[in-house]
């Protein structure tokens, strides 16, 4: 396998993701993830493994989730060994029309044996621009150089 094709099934485990939001399918979107995947919500909730990552969507798309859509835009994959890529993006889970994305996910996806790449870990973080802002403004060597 080249890089350019472990790239393109990461983005695609991604991109099944997206789609299993939209369809509302628990089961399609916990297929994506490992079967001990852990998975932080941008509140802090800690989820472990396929069932529990399933049972929470169920029921945030039944309440709070209802009719939303996911938005997730890759900013970066780099790969740590042949086996292993940590993603990042910026996404925002949406109703109606696309908005600002203000999260930012960390993906860390494995390579199954058969080649799959499953997400093994998720966090998700609120990213909170003004005291980001501030924080710079005070404390200018907080800024990323990259």
């Amino acid at each position: 396998m080249t890089i350019d094709h472990d790239r393109r099934a990461v983005e695609e485990t991604i991109a099944a993701l997206v789609r299993a939001w939209a369809a509302h399918d628990d089961q399609a979107y916990a297929a994506q993830f490992t079967a001990d995947a852990t998975y932080v919500t941008w509140v802090g909730t800690r989820y472990q493994g396929r069932a529990d990552i399933a049972g929470s969507h169920r029921v945030l798309w039944q309440r709070f989730l209802k009719g939303s859509t996911l938005a997730d835009e890759i900013t970066d994959v780099r790969f740590t060994g042949p086996d292993t890529a940590i993603v990042t993006s910026r996404g925002e889970v949406q109703r109606g029309r696309p908005g600002k994305l203000g999260k930012i996910q960390t993906y860390v996806l494995v390579r199954e044996p058969g080649g799959r790449w499953l997400i093994a870990a998720f966090q998700n973080t609120k990213h909170r621009a003004l005291a980001e802002a501030v924080s710079f403004r005070f404390a200018p060597g907080l800024r990323p150089t990259a």
